[in-house]
């Protein structure tokens, strides 16, 4: 697509070596590079995850003050989704990560210094533009460079090895963080503040690589075009919606974002409460949750590692539709299963088919977009996810309170699942393409 008056779908690799297409990298290489930016990206999330809450508790904030001022990272991320993806389309996405590494590092460090309210409430808000200007750069960079090196790659193996590996990398973070606080000797800090001194250190080495391995041409060269980068993320932001509402496949697309973002609060807020109803412990139910937590990351990554597979037999929308349908029924499973084996086995379960979802939903994404607009129709489809999340957590928790977690999670299941039926354009067009392809073969 080359503007909003153009819905068909691209060829594959077209305007990929325009200005952001890094053309010099094999696709083995891109790709090499693209899941060791993933694992550098995210394996310091793993070793923050199990003391996010607790780090600030125990430095005398309350529950309710670390979730005021983790707020403030939900509110960034949405009003700045959008206008940063445009940025990187035409900036650069080697320059955007470079800078939103550095809004990581400012974040970072404040998280493992801040004692107070204020610092940490400005602790998460940089983390929001952190996660704003990080949400797509990298992952268009290489989608890029691996149609400029072969137009007809093939993009769910390789996104779904990125799911692999991210998944990998939070799962093993988390499980390095528990082994580093019963391990942390006694100094300066706190051994809950020392994952977080871990993840500092290696969010420099992230920066550091992405400035080492990210070969980018930026639109522009020097402080000037940068400038006129900056100036045209407006018309790159309207280009971006104007796709969306043109290409009716893409649009439904984007707008399973927004069920899925709904769904999304009953596996990751409702569990622990799930569990602590069937152990009457809510201490109990905090101490499994952690390694449950890891585990359910290295299940995303075994659910990822399948999708290329079910994508060649099934195709990848007809793939995709199963998912979500299968997905609505583990969510079920958590909020109904007997026993916390059983809900345990229903989180796990969902986690997998969580994993397998991603690359199955960006590579029907991908295919419907093209370089120069790629990174902002990925914050699109982020942003989009973003009201679901924040109506699915008022609702479903308020419903949760006053009936039960296990009809919050029926809700939640079938608001999930009524998104398959939004990926049928998609497989219409794929199914067209296949019968073309078996026609010229």
């Amino acid at each position: 697509m080359t503007g909003p008056e153009s819905p068909e779908p691209v060829e594959p690799g077209t305007g990929a070596r325009a200005a952001h297409g890094p053309a010099a990298l094999d696709l083995v290489t891109a790709r090499r590079r693209f899941l060791v930016l993933t694992a550098l990206r995210w394996f310091p999330v793993g070793l923050t995850i199990p003391v996010t809450v607790l780090l600030p508790v125990s430095r005398g904030l309350s529950l309710s003050q670390v979730g005021l001022a983790m707020a403030m990272q939900g509110v960034v991320v949405l009003l700045l989704e959008l206008p940063t993806g445009a940025l990187a389309d035409t900036v650069g996405r080697r320059r955007l990560l470079l800078l939103a590494g550095v809004f990581g590092l400012a974040s970072t460090s404040l998280i493992l210094t801040s004692h107070s309210l204020v610092w940490y409430a400005v602790a998460w808000a940089l983390q929001g533009v952190f996660r704003a200007l990080d949400s797509g750069p990298l992952e268009a960079w290489f989608v890029d460079a691996a149609l400029a090196a072969d137009p007809r790659a093939r993009l769910e193996r390789s996104l779904s090895a990125q799911g692999v590996v991210l998944g990998i990398a939070i799962g093993t973070g988390s499980l390095v963080s528990g082994a580093v606080i019963a391990w942390a000797p006694h100094g300066h800090l706190e051994p809950m503040a020392v994952p977080v001194a871990c993840a500092l250190v290696l969010q420099v080495v992230s920066l550091v690589a992405i400035g080492t391995l990210m070969v980018d041409h930026a639109p522009h060269g020097g402080l000037a075009g940068a400038w006129r980068g900056v100036t045209g993320a407006p018309g790159a932001v309207r280009d971006g919606i104007g796709l969306v509402r043109a290409d009716r496949v893409l649009r439904c697309i984007v707008l399973v974002e927004l069920l899925w973002g709904f769904g999304m609060v009953a596996f990751e807020q409702l569990t622990p409460i799930r569990l602590s109803d069937l152990l009457g412990d809510p201490a109990a139910a905090a101490a499994i949750s952690g390694p449950a937590a890891a585990c359910a990351w290295l299940a995303s990554a075994g659910g990822a590692a399948v999708v290329p597979r079910c994508g060649t037999r099934w195709g990848v929308a007809r793939t995709a539709m199963a998912l979500r349908l299968v997905q609505g029924a583990t969510i079920v499973g958590i909020g109904f299963a007997t026993g916390v084996v059983g809900a345990l086995t229903a989180y796990l379960a969902c986690y997998a088919v969580h994993g397998a979802s991603n690359p199955a939903h960006l590579t029907l994404l991908h295919g419907r977009v093209t370089g120069e607009r790629r990174a902002t129709v990925l914050s699109v489809n982020s942003m989009v996810g973003q009201p679901g999340s924040i109506v699915g957590t008022i609702l479903l928790t308020w419903l949760a309170d006053r009936t039960s977690v296990g009809l919050a999670c029926l809700v939640a299941a079938i608001v999930l699942a009524s998104a398959a039926p939004l990926y049928l354009p998609a497989w219409r067009v794929e199914r067209a393409e296949r019968a073309h392809a078996a026609t010229v073969g």
